[in-house]
């Protein structure tokens, strides 16, 4: 009898899964020119945006540099040999601000330093035991930090990281589950507030101390623990005196960081019907607005969030065929016929359907949560080439990655 159980929910889940491709395949085909999508060979799963650039970490095991005006790839990195999951930039020149320097890690539980001038490897360092999961680069301190599916988060010494690779600093252990999300800032004292969130929800708030010696080493104080998120927490962001969460608990949630006064009311959290994977506080931003733009499932959705206790959904796009994996925002500048800048902010959103699509934030705002705009013709920035370089130097992705990529994008 077991057995026959066992035959019959593997049916029920197998009918449903291709139920779900086929729904997929056909929402595919009906949006398949909105955002002006730039497709990939894998996922983005995690991006940065610099100027008119777009830097991407793929889980076709490469970063690449893509000019998001015309949708070219300008540089393709390889080496890791498996997903890479998330990257960062760093000085070439100490404290010049020139960010030419490519840090990425990767499934493969290490991270490389590249030259973005010359696209060569500067140094590999194997971080960790598991998937290595998130980069931070604390710059005016020379501070990386990584974190990953071993629960650990390790502090790495970026000081002459031309001439040698990154040097072990310290790390954290406290945590059960694996480390997903992290942030920090360097404080005027030359200690660093640090925040680590895993997969059951728990956010830790920790003061990093250096502490003196041939060789630098950071000391880690536990400050806080919060647990205001009942599962997974998705992405971290801390500015302005607010940690922003977003957590597969369906929820994004704004908390005043340090505490405020006993009697401060927080601030309701911005429910979703599904677990929400990216956030973008537009308040954060140049463009300082009281919007949150949300990614949950495969829409896009802005709050207006000037009076916090009652945000209000402002518009909805229905923007991709599979789930969105981040938001960052994009300030378009160009020259008019006259020699005038013309400023025009967009929303970049990637996808598990591997895309990266483009949004003009009047498209976003103009919107309406009960007709998305997926729905009908979005704004086309201009024909999008396929990427470029030689079609044997592009890395597919197996459907066993595909998968797995999925899962852990799912589970703990």
């Amino acid at each position: 009898m077991s057995e026959i159980t066992a035959d019959h929910s593997y049916l029920l889940r197998s009918a449903a899964e291709l139920e779900l491709t086929e729904a997929r395949r056909q929402k595919a085909e009906r949006i398949k020119c909105l955002g002006s999508p730039i497709q990939l060979t894998g996922n983005a799963i995690d991006i940065q945006i610099r100027g008119n650039y777009v830097w991407i970490a793929e889980s076709a095991h490469v970063a690449k540099k893509i000019d998001l005006e015309t949708g070219r790839t300008l540089q393709i990195y390889r080496g890791h040999h498996a997903p890479v999951t998330c990257l960062a930039l760093y000085d070439k020149i100490p404290n010049s601000g020139d960010e030419k320097l490519l840090i990425t890690g990767s499934w493969d539980k290490t991270f490389k330093i590249w030259d973005t001038d010359t696209k060569g490897l500067i140094s590999t360092t194997a971080a960790h035991d598991d998937f290595v999961k998130t980069l931070l680069v604390v710059s005016p301190v020379k501070l990386l930090v990584s974190s990953s599916s071993d629960k650990i988060v390790k502090f790495w010494d970026l000081t002459d990281v031309l001439e040698k690779p990154p040097q072990p600093a310290g790390s954290v252990s406290a945590h059960s589950r694996p480390v997903e999300c992290i942030a920090g800032i360097a404080n005027a004292d030359g200690t660093v507030t640090l925040f680590t969130a895993d997969t059951m929800g728990v956010l830790k708030v920790w003061k990093l101390e250096r502490e003196g010696g041939p060789r630098p080493r950071w000391r880690s104080i536990l400050q806080d623990t919060l647990n205001h998120h009942r599962t997974r927490i998705t992405e971290i962001i801390y500015d302005a005196g607010y940690i922003w969460t977003a957590s597969s608990d369906e929820t994004v949630q704004v908390v005043p960081y340090p505490p405020g006064s006993p009697d401060q009311k927080p601030s309701p959290p911005l429910m979703h019907p599904l677990p929400v994977r990216a956030i973008l506080p537009l308040a954060l931003s140049d463009l300082e607005e009281p919007y949150i733009v949300t990614g949950y499932g495969d829409v896009i959705r802005l709050y207006d969030v000037s009076t916090p206790s009652e945000p209000e959904v402002l518009g909805e796009i229905d923007a991709h065929w599979h789930d969105v994996t981040a938001l960052r925002l994009w300030v378009q500048k160009s020259r008019t016929d006259d020699g005038r800048t013309r400023i025009e902010p967009w929303i970049i959103s990637t996808s598990l359907d591997g895309t990266i699509r483009r949004w003009r934030f009047s498209e976003l705002h103009d919107s309406k949560p009960d007709n998305p705009a997926g729905q009908s013709k979005a704004t086309v920035i201009a024909p999008t080439p396929q990427p470029s370089g030689d079609a044997k130097d592009q890395v597919e992705i197996t459907e066993e990655e595909e998968r797995e990529l999925a899962e852990l994008m799912e589970e703990d």
